[in-house]
């Protein structure tokens, strides 16, 4: 405002306007605007059209779930207060009152119902991750029952990553229908979002940039305190680290392994690093014919087969090349702290190229066979030099390795439509922190709500028996013998091939300050800049 029209304003308007110019400046001043960058980007806005994790933790930052995981991991309450189990099939949860959605709708039971409703929709791809939920009731405003298909002891672990949609915001927009990222179906809530959570979004620019703003309405306390996130997908590692280097943007995760010492080494950033959950491995075609070569019989049915192409990766070459020696070889499909992990499993076959090759030729492949290996090369830690290593290592076999590497936003729904013969996989047991989720996800058939990432066509009734048996087990020291028994036929039969336990490594300014979680999740309502 000019000098010339404080002189035209009335004394006490000329001192209020001063007032309102200081207040903004120092406003201003305050504003904590955190930008931070991936190597890919966030799949969807639609909370139930996928089931990618990193998509889920950038959810969380929009939406609530009724249960959540502190700090520690642990669960406790959000949009839920209280929750008992009123009868074997029955679990009832109060809400809480005076939350609202950041359009100013009231947070009711109704919401709850109608989110669960879509959830559960046979075109929702997420509805695996509440597979033993038959429905939601509404008792009454603040009150909601969930109908389990029987005893249910994971429910809170899998609520925790179930995020709740505003009713009346999903109607009003024609958005009660899932999309599903598979099949291509989208809704006005692909691109737009209306949540309870911390920060509001403000704009969602596929592959270029999204913005969120803080929820200064949020029923709970912030710890953070940011007034804006801005996140920007990189996928290169090296425009990556110079965008954090320049000063461009504050905070890149993760942070590629070649660069971290001189991340480390440079004034006035730091590098965060703490072991990861998630399991890296390679999953494999179970129909009669390969991908793309009609007629062709199956190699990969024969578990000689199977067993000469674990034997062919050289786990510790990876581990010491690839992967900086930062990550892991493991022999089982969960991480030490995950329920149902056992060290006995946790052991890969040996590398043995002259064993690999004495399988082959027992299986009748002496000159080995063509075969598609499909990889992102964004989503995971060196997920492309990963499969490139792999691919060398079984063409000494004599295998014609067809290596496809390709972005996650066209990866994932291949993947999901089984269009691939051997496939890369990453697996962080989130939901629900738990063996369980393995089996029911990635080992039991696709039928009935099982075998949501199962795409290919792995059934084995033992496998199937286990998942239905374990989902309804309350004693908890035979559930996770059920799990443990599930891994120990998984590895004996090699339904899977398990590389590595990646490495989780951020790198910000030195200004920022934000825990890091095992589960990879970046939980930026606990950041805080200086």
């Amino acid at each position: 405002m000019s000098q010339r029209i404080f002189r035209s304003l009335p004394p006490v308007a000329a001192m209020l306007a001063v007032a309102a110019a200081a207040l903004s400046a120092a406003g201003a001043a305050d504003a904590k605007t955190l930008k931070w960058s991936s190597q890919g980007d966030i799949a969807t806005f639609d909370p139930y059209a996928h089931t990618e994790s990193f998509t889920s933790n950038m959810h969380h930052h929009v939406y609530d779930p009724l249960v959540r995981r502190s700090r520690s991991l642990e669960i406790e309450p959000a949009l839920a207060t209280k929750w008992s189990s009123v009868a074997p099939d029955r679990w009832r949860f109060e809400l809480r009152r005076g939350v609202k959605f950041h359009n100013g709708n009231a947070f009711t039971a109704d919401d709850v119902v109608a989110s669960i409703t879509r959830l559960l929709d046979p075109d929702a791809r997420a509805r695996g991750n509440l597979s033993n939920v038959a429905k939601a009731e509404r008792v009454d405003d603040y009150t909601v029952d969930f109908v389990t298909k029987g005893p249910y002891p994971l429910l809170l672990n899998d609520l925790s990553g179930i995020f709740i949609m505003d009713k009346e915001w999903l109607e009003a927009n024609n958005a009660l229908k899932p999309g599903n990222l598979t099949t291509g179906a989208t809704t006005y809530a692909s691109t737009n979002a209306n949540g309870t959570g911390p920060f509001k979004l403000v704009s969602y620019q596929p592959d270029s940039r999204t913005v969120l703003e803080v929820n200064t309405g949020w029923w709970d306390k912030p710890a953070h305190n940011l007034t804006r996130i801005e996140f920007r997908p990189i996928k290169s590692d090296a425009t990556r680290v110079a965008a954090l280097l320049s000063g461009e943007i504050d905070m890149i995760a993760p942070a590629p392994l070649q660069d971290l010492a001189r991340i480390g080494a440079t004034s006035g950033f730091k590098v965060i690093e703490e072991p990861s959950l998630r399991l890296i491995f390679l999953g494999l075609n179970w129909r009669p014919e390969l991908v793309g070569q009609p007629g062709v019989k199956n190699p990969l049915l024969d578990l000689k087969v199977r067993q000469a192409l674990w034997h062919a990766i050289d786990l510790d070459t990876i581990q010491r090349r690839v992967m900086r020696g930062k990550s892991r070889n493991v022999g089982t499909m969960v991480a030490p702290p995950v329920p149902g992990y056992s060290a006995g499993l946790d052991q890969p076959l040996a590398f043995d190229a002259a064993k690999a090759k004495a399988l082959l030729t027992e299986a009748g492949y002496p000159s080995g066979f063509k075969v598609n290996l499909s990889c992102p090369n964004d989503r995971y830690i060196n997920d492309e030099q990963t499969c490139v290593a792999v691919a060398g290592m079984w063409s000494r076999l004599g295998l014609q390795v067809d290596l496809k590497t390709e972005s996650r936003a066209t990866y994932f729904p291949k993947v999901d439509k089984g269009e691939t013969d051997i496939y890369m996989l990453g697996w962080a047991t989130l939901p629900p922190m738990d063996g369980y989720s393995v089996l029911s996800a990635l080992m039991a058939t696709r039928k009935g709500g099982f075998g949501g990432n199962n795409p290919n066509g792995l059934s084995d009734p033992a496998v199937d028996d286990l998942a239905t048996k374990s989902a309804v087990e309350l004693d908890e020291t035979k559930r996770r013998a059920m799990l443990t028994e599930s891994f120990r036929i998984a590895r004996e039969k090699v339904y899977f091939l398990p590389l590595h336990q990646q490495p989780v490594a951020w790198a910000t300014k030195s200004n920022v300050e934000l825990p890091q979680f095992a589960d990879e999740y970046v939980r930026l309502w606990f950041a805080k800049v200086d």
